[in-house]
């Protein structure tokens, strides 16, 4: 045998001895344990723009000592991960844990690349409780029997709708007028609102109420125009899900709200406003930045009567001087609707669940390690911290055996866009026997929502709604997809000009509309969340 034969032989030897220490000593084998021998855990997590580093995050530190192991972080950014995340599936190239970066969907599409999360749940009793406290949140994640990915749950005060009603408080009062329960109520305030100078400068500027824009893919979202569809009783859920392709439940049966008299009714309501000059001429195609111009005005001296919102942050920051003058109010019933029949966007369970938290590698050397990690991220100690940042630094503190107050120096690093934190990107939950004190989101949503309550117990939020956990499959999601792109480049236009110049209370133009909606397979679409709302509801 030669000596490059010898030393080739040799070197091989010495590479399997290396492999089997978990050494990366040859070729492009990776290490799977530190220079001390703990195990070596990957981190991928999708961060905010605003969140610091890793390795400024004292939480992360004692995460890893209390793992006893050795994890490396790899930050992206959302924009980065829009990128590589396809390439990263294809290649097979997956972190060991993986934080906001792939969905249920993706688990499903690729289930040889990641493991079932759902079948380790002796190891991760801390998952294992939060599913038996937050069963929603396991019905979220579960598709087709299995749990893959994991969710996160947010503090209970998250559990509200992301979509308000918001009327200048301080233009009611100074008119002497009261808070409209009807739209005729509604009719006469925004006459007010256009005709009385509330805003007290002498000029004619008042809007008095400035709907947003009407997306032109899909007929909701967020802060949509047609959230005036719980007016007439029909519930939206425009946070997410099917609700925004016009969906929706009543008593077990799907319909899609496009094909509904109530739609009429809305869409009428909405040119009189515009014509009676109570909403913009403009507004089903203004963007974004003259919208939140109008609302937010000079920062002084408000021009907006009402709008739909998250909250009174719609107008400037909280507690400034136009913010304060705002308060959420229930929906006005639509004419010939009683306040029984009333209801408000069921929004409240995409609000506090994300269902894309967690992901394992099925590939992951470790196995054991990143269980551990896991689990610790899904504890109280973790959970919280990922929301608000470390006790130790003093973002948090402390108060009780399951209390806490988010600090000063918290909000001073939110509002310098530094959070030490993964705020609502967290890989945990938090559960319902946890009091947080100061998280300033927390509060003025779930105050905001508080007006609702009377609403949302209006209907049943199964029978009436369709629940976060309802899933088409992936073949009838694309189905849906590409009969909403034909669907909606004929119906919003249609939509909007009604909207801006009338039309929908003549029966011809309706009934040919409702005629086209057919041609475009609104029906299968409707067909196709019955057989999805029946498998995970029924």
């Amino acid at each position: 045998m030669t000596r490059k034969g010898t030393a080739t032989k040799v070197g091989a030897s010495l590479c399997a001895l290396a492999m089997l220490g978990s050494l990366a000593a040859c070729g492009n084998a990776k290490a799977t344990t530190d220079a001390n021998g703990k195990p070596i855990v990957t981190i991928l997590v999708v961060k905010n723009s605003n969140q610091t580093k890793m390795s400024d995050m004292k939480w992360a530190k004692d995460l890893e000592a209390d793992c006893d192991c050795s994890i490396q972080w790899k930050e992206v950014s959302d924009d980065q991960w829009g990128q590589q995340k396809n390439a990263s599936l294809a290649a097979g190239e997956i972190s060991d844990l993986n934080i906001r970066a792939f969905n249920p969907d993706d688990a499903s599409r690729n289930a040889s690349a990641f493991e079932q999360l759902g079948n380790d749940l002796d190891k991760l009793p801390n998952v294992k409780a939060f599913f038996k406290e937050q069963p929603t949140a396991k019905k979220f994640v579960t598709v087709d029997g299995k749990v893959t990915v994991l969710p996160s749950s947010r503090t209970k005060g998250f559990l509200a709708s992301g979509q308000h009603f918001m009327i200048n408080k301080t233009w009611l009062d100074k008119l002497g007028l009261e808070v409209p329960k009807t739209w005729d109520d509604l009719r006469k305030v925004m006459e007010a609102f256009k005709t009385q100078d509330p805003n007290g400068n002498g000029e004619a500027d008042e809007i008095a109420f400035n709907p947003r824009e009407q997306s032109t893919g899909k007929i909701g979202d967020w802060w949509s125009p047609w959230l005036m569809m719980n007016a007439t009783g029909i519930a939206t859920h425009f946070n997410s899900g099917p609700s925004q392709q016009g969906i929706y439940v009543k008593n077990g049966k799907v319909g899609n709200w496009m094909q509904t008299e109530q739609f009429r009714q809305v869409i009428e309501f909405y040119n009189e406003m515009i014509q009676n000059g109570w909403a913009p001429s403009d507004f089903v195609t203004v963007k974004d930045d003259k919208y939140n111009a109008r609302n937010q005005s000079d920062g002084k001296t408000a021009k907006v009567g009402m709008v739909f919102g998250w909250d009174e942050s719609a107008f400037g920051a909280y507690d400034s001087e136009l913010a304060k003058q705002y308060i959420s109010i229930p929906i006005p019933s639509a004419d010939g609707v009683s306040a029984s029949d009333t209801v408000w966007d069921g929004s409240r369970d995409a609000n506090r669940y994300e269902d894309y938290h967690m992901a394992m590698s099925a590939s992951a050397a470790n196995k054991d390690a990143c269980l551990k990690v896991i689990d610790l991220l899904y504890s109280e100690k973790y959970s919280i911290q990922q929301l608000y940042g470390s006790i130790d630094d003093g973002y948090l503190e402390q108060t009780g055996e399951h209390s806490y107050k988010v600090t000063d120096k918290f909000h001073e690093a939110q509002d310098s866009s530094k959070v030490p934190a993964f705020e609502d990107r967290l890989a945990g939950w938090v559960s319902d026997s946890v009091t947080v004190e100061g998280d300033r989101g927390m509060d003025h949503v779930a105050a905001a929502d508080a007006p609702y309550e009377e609403q949302y117990a209006n209907y049943d939020h199964e029978k009436d709604l369709m629940p976060i956990y309802v899933r088409a499959s992936e073949a009838d999601q694309n189905t849906v997809a590409n009969n909403n792109t034909a669907l909606f480049n004929y119906a919003i236009p249609v939509v909007s000009k009604w909207v801006a110049q009338g039309g929908a209370e003549d029966d011809s133009q309706w009934n040919t509309f409702q005629e086209n909606l057919k041609k475009y397979n609104i029906e299968q679409n409707t067909e196709i969340w019955q057989k999805a709302y029946d498998k995970y509801v029924k």
